[in-house]
């Protein structure tokens, strides 16, 4: 029994965890790293944490932009906290594989008399299936810190859409109130012509419900931009004082080369750690086929060992083996649940890829659309309003066309300056949601998530 004690004892202080919580935590901070430019930090009360609420503050009062956001977000968000647990239970349950069941130890005394037996046995079957499990166990860590890197990249990209989306209606506000400020001239100048006995009452009535109109349109924007204010709030993680931050509220043009757009799809499917994460959860599922059914037909194979006192003051000692017998359960159910949830796993796996790719195409589609529109605008739609006014001007200061006519065609000119904003600000948000889909840049070189190579061989 000596010999049984001594094993169980190495087996039991020889499964040290292969990877510490915060090598597994840096392998997913250098990845979001190396996509986005910002730093990840996890909240476990550490001095670090006070340095990044420090940094945070400095930040806010800072006028926002989309980096300083993003990278606001990554440290204040709470969902985004509890999120990063993911990664420290997937490491306790690597823990928890490496570590065998403890040992039964009975005793039974019988009265009158002396008798005294003895007994110390455990389960001989974790030992053997001890590896696999462990290796098991770090496939679904990898799975973990996939997961935990996508909801880090959902974010991120969430975050940037969320600001232009705000951006943009703060720039499209500034120019409802151009349109209502000409609105209302115009209908200051019915109405004096109306005194004058110069105009209909129709006409009046017309200038005045426009302006109501242009009104109307400017609470409805005032509403839209803190509707998307606060959803940024909420990204970010911002409450308090915390949410007196400021933006610029003009959005920045498109660039001047365009992203180039073929190999996407293909770029997705190789970067999106959602599914980098469901091929881990296959690769451990695969892995636990191996021993599952023999688990469970053996689990209640024990070995140790027995210590008999009898009455008369004799001892004797000897190995006790407990070996289950199938005649009923031969593992048959735990193999068909195992290979059935392993297809779904296949199968979700290729669903996956198919609407990954198709979250690609929309997204590439709406961001080529918008940035079609914010060119054509700059370059036809708004040099023409504009000689339109120029040409009402001259019309107007020769007495060919109504003061009406030129106010109308300075509406215009701010409408389609609206317009031209609304496509802009849908460019920004439809490449935010592109890189999304995407799974982090749109170029450049991608990283891998693990550093363990007999995980990533097995991928």
């Amino acid at each position: 029994m000596k010999a049984i004690l001594c094993l169980a004892f190495f087996l039991a202080t020889s499964v040290c965890p292969a990877a510490s919580l915060d090598e597994s935590f840096k392998n997913v901070s250098n990845t979001i790293l190396s996509r986005t430019g910002e730093r990840v930090q996890w909240n476990r009360g550490t001095p670090q944490d006070a340095e990044a609420e420090r940094y945070v503050r400095a930040l806010l009062k800072r006028p926002l932009t989309p980096n300083s956001a993003i990278q606001i977000a990554l440290l204040n968000n709470r969902e985004l906290q509890a999120t990063y647990e993911e990664i420290g239970i997937a490491q306790a349950d690597v823990i928890q594989a490496g570590l065998l069941r403890n040992p039964l130890f009975s005793i039974e005394r019988r009265f009158p008399g002396q008798a005294l037996e003895a007994e110390l046995v455990t389960e001989f079957i974790d030992v053997l299936f001890l590896p696999l499990r462990k290796r098991a166990a770090k496939a679904q860590l990898e799975a973990a810190k996939s997961r935990v890197g996508n909801e880090i990249l959902k974010i991120v990209a969430e975050v940037r859409a969320a600001f232009y989306e705000h951006q943009g209606n703060l720039q499209l506000g500034d120019l409802g109130v151009e349109v209502e400020k000409a609105a209302a001239a115009s209908a200051e100048a019915a109405l004096q012509l109306h005194q004058a006995g110069n105009t209909r009452d129709l006409d009046l009535a017309s200038e005045e419900a426009m302006h109501v109109q242009a009104k109307l349109d400017v609470a409805k924007g005032q509403a839209l931009a803190i509707d998307t204010r606060e959803k940024l709030n909420k990204l970010i993680g911002a409450w308090g004082e915390q949410t007196e931050w400021t933006i610029a509220p003009r959005l920045p043009d498109p660039p001047k080369n365009e992203v180039k757009t073929g190999g996407l799809e293909s770029r997705a499917v190789e970067q999106r750690l959602d599914l980098v994460a469901m091929r881990y959860e296959a690769l451990s599922q695969a892995q636990s086929l191996g021993f599952a059914r023999v688990q469970a037909v053996a689990q209640q194979f024990e070995i140790g060992g027995r210590y008999v006192h009898e009455i008369q003051s004799e001892h004797s000692t000897g190995p006790i083996i407990r070996i289950p017998i199938p005649l009923f359960d031969f593992g048959q159910g735990v193999k068909a649940r195992g290979e059935a949830k392993l297809r779904q796993l296949q199968q979700r796996y290729l669903g996956l890829a198919v609407e990954i790719r198709s979250d690609v195409r929309a997204a590439r589609d709406r961001m080529l659309n918008a940035r079609a529109i914010v060119d054509y605008s700059k370059s036809t739609v708004l040099p023409l309003r504009h000689r339109v006014v120029e040409e009402s001007q001259l019309q107007y200061n020769a007495m060919q066309i109504s003061l009406f006519d030129l106010l109308r065609a300075k509406q215009e000119e701010v409408n389609a300056a609206r317009q031209s904003v609304e496509a802009q600000r849908d460019y920004w948000v439809a490449r935010a949601e592109l890189e999304k889909a995407v799974g982090g840049p749109l170029n450049g070189k991608t990283l891998q998530l693990t550093d363990n190579k007999e995980i990533a061989r097995g991928r």
